[in-house]
């Protein structure tokens, strides 16, 4: 077998590999920690020593991760379409 091809069918599988793996973690686990407050829920005030809740998560401390986000838009439109 030639060196390019192993390598070009070695990036394709590695590729696609990864694509599905990310899909099925998408599929099993929607959520993800907020970078934000770390799934805390809440953030340190910048002045003063209190905490509030934060912004991004709205306090849950999980959002939705962005394969799952497109997913659930195409599902959407998928829905709207053959109704």
């Amino acid at each position: 077998m030639d060196s390019a091809l192993f390598i070009a069918s070695a990036v394709i599988v590695t590729t696609l590999f990864i694509t599905v793996r990310y899909a099925v973690e998408c599929y099993i686990r929607p959520f993800r920690r907020c970078r934000s407050c770390h799934g805390k829920g809440r953030k340190p005030n910048r002045i003063g020593r209190g905490t509030h809740d934060c912004r991004r998560c709205r306090a849950t401390g999980l959002r939705l991760r962005i394969g799952r986000h497109i997913w659930n838009h195409f599902r959407a439109l998928h829905r709207d379409a053959t109704r």
